[in-house]
């Protein structure tokens, strides 16, 4: 199976039907999506495409892409320019295979194919019985199609893996972020052409396609068993990034019928095991992958940069501003693809359309188990590239109240439910999920004000936009509060506890220090009704 060649990605087409095409019907008009049947499949499957354009169709400045955006290729011309690397994607057959280790591992044991599954519990996990939550026995059986998305999925997100089975060029359980088209009509070339950067913007010396600096499965592989193996950014090419390969595997393919538990397909080539050994690709050092965001410390600019990644409690506007923003003040660096949709220019962004969104995904891991995947779909403004350091600033006030309000919230929660609220144990992340969740409209709001205030040379929120703000805010807390403490009656004591708590989060809400710094710094002014 050739990934350039041969009709294996399911596509969701204009009329809701679903069909197994050919890679090139990502410029059909009739198709609008993927159709994968799991969340990280799907965005594997547009990282796959968005490398593949930019490794062999890139335009070569922003004219080009203006011009592919409005009129796609056709399939031929596509075709054409995926053939330039059809000999780097054989999944089977002689020679090397697509993001599979350069040798056989003849020697390395088998093990169920269901570990390249990023959720699947290890070895020790299925010893000790521990997979409560996580079941084993998922995905035991796959069509060659899925192992492939499977395996592309493990080497573009790979956590550690115990000792020498290294984590991804970007960490483990990096985010990635893509610039969406807003229209729920746009085709699925519009919305892998956005991520797809002009070579005037980013620019690299001509590929070799054949010696492995891109696709490193096509050169013997460079193991880490000893210091100094590491391999930096220098080392490689830029492109190198969309396909970066740590873990050292070979699938097993059968030829034989069976049905694919990923897709619940019949399948005539299957895999049911695979081997692996430890010590693959060590990436070292900063590198910045077009498709995904990173932090910095101001402070040591020498340090290495580390990608945003998935947290408990998902992608929320408390870090917003790291997904779409850059401040080397602040030590935020947005992802390349972002920074590319900023600086097409006024004109080519009208061009879109509707402003596009940002769609945010991916695992959250501790060290190599996996507490969940996010996905989010997160506004974007129109905004200049060189407006966005004064907009940082601006923001951090907005989250560092809204963080200090929860805090707040949470704690007189907790002090109306406990005796000794300090001592209380358990998860209250319902708190933190609703909080975010019922002030993002009024977080998003206020930027919308904030950027429109910028484009009239004004600075930061006129009084009455700050103070929707924090009315907003207050008028969260409160509601939170009363639905988690005050739902039920209880007894006389534990009502005046709560009472007491209620008048506690009040009395921060309107009187404490942080909210009138903040009332102070945007002159707002209240009646004594409402102050």
């Amino acid at each position: 199976m050739n990934l350039v060649h041969d009709a294996w990605l399911p596509f969701r087409l204009q009329d809701g039907s679903s069909k197994s095409l050919p890679i090139t019907a990502i410029c059909d008009p009739e198709i609008v999506d993927f159709f994968l049947p799991r969340a990280d499949f799907q965005g594997a499957a547009y990282q796959f495409a968005i490398g593949l354009l930019q490794t062999v169709f890139a335009p070569e400045d922003q004219e080009q892409w203006e011009e592919f955006f409005e009129a796609p290729p056709d399939a031929e011309t596509l075709q054409q320019a995926f053939d330039k690397v059809a000999h780097a994607f054989n999944v089977t057959g002689d020679g090397p295979l697509f993001m599979q280790d350069f040798d056989l591992l003849e020697s390395a044991k088998p093990t169920t194919v269901a570990g390249l599954l990023i959720e699947a519990p290890g070895g020790n996990g299925i010893k000790l019985n521990t997979d409560h939550f996580i079941k084993r026995g998922v995905g035991e059986v796959m069509s060659l199609e899925m192992a492939a998305l499977a395996l592309f999925t493990l080497q573009i997100n790979a956590p550690a893996g115990g000792v020498g089975h290294r984590v991804g060029l970007r960490g483990g359980g990096p985010l990635t972020t893509l610039v969406m088209p807003a229209q729920v009509s746009a085709t699925l070339w519009q919305k892998l052409w956005l991520n797809v950067i002009n070579r005037e913007t980013w620019r690299y010396d001509e590929p070799d396609l054949h010696d492995g600096s891109v696709f490193p499965w096509l050169a013997p592989t460079r193991t880490s068993e000893k210091k100094g193996s590491e391999i930096y950014a220098h080392d490689v090419h830029p492109l190198h990034m969309y396909w970066a390969m740590p873990r050292r595997i070979r699938l097993d393919v059968e030829e034989k019928t069976a049905i694919c538990q990923i897709s619940g397909e019949s399948a005539a080539q299957t895999v049911s095991v695979y081997r692996t050994q430890n010590y693959g690709a060590n990436y070292s050092g900063t590198w910045s992958h077009p498709l995904t965001p990173y932090k910095s410390n101001p402070k040591k600019p020498d340090e290495e940069h580390l990608s945003v990644k998935g947290q408990p409690g998902g992608i929320t506007y408390k870090i917003w501003d790291s997904l779409t923003l850059s401040s080397a003040q602040e030590g935020l660096h947005c992802a390349q693809v972002v920074s590319h949709f900023y600086e097409l220019g006024y004109d080519c962004r009208e061009m879109i359309g509707d402003y596009p969104r940002l769609w945010a995904f991916g695992y959250d891991m501790d060290n190599m188990k996996a507490r969940g995947w996010y996905a989010s779909v997160l506004p974007l403004f129109s905004l200049e590239p060189e407006q966005q350091a004064d907009l940082v600033q601006q923001v951090k006030t907005l989250q560092n109240l809204a963080s200090n309000a929860l805090w707040q919230c949470r704690t007189q929660v907790k002090a109306a439910w406990f005796d000794k609220p300090g001592e209380a144990k358990g998860d209250t992340a319902f708190i933190d999920l609703a909080f975010w969740q019922q002030s993002e409209l009024a977080f998003y709001t206020a930027v919308q004000q904030m950027v429109e205030n910028a484009a009239q040379d004004e600075s930061d929120l006129s009084p009455l936009q700050a103070k929707d703000w924090l009315l907003a805010l207050r008028r969260v807390c409160l509601d939170l509060f009363d639905d988690y403490a005050l739902s039920e009656l209880g007894n006389e004591r534990s009502m005046a506890k709560r009472i007491q708590a209620r008048r506690a989060l009040a009395g921060w809400l309107f009187g404490g220090k942080e909210i009138k710094r903040f009332i102070t710094d945007h002159h707002i002014e209240f009646n004594k009704e409402t102050a």
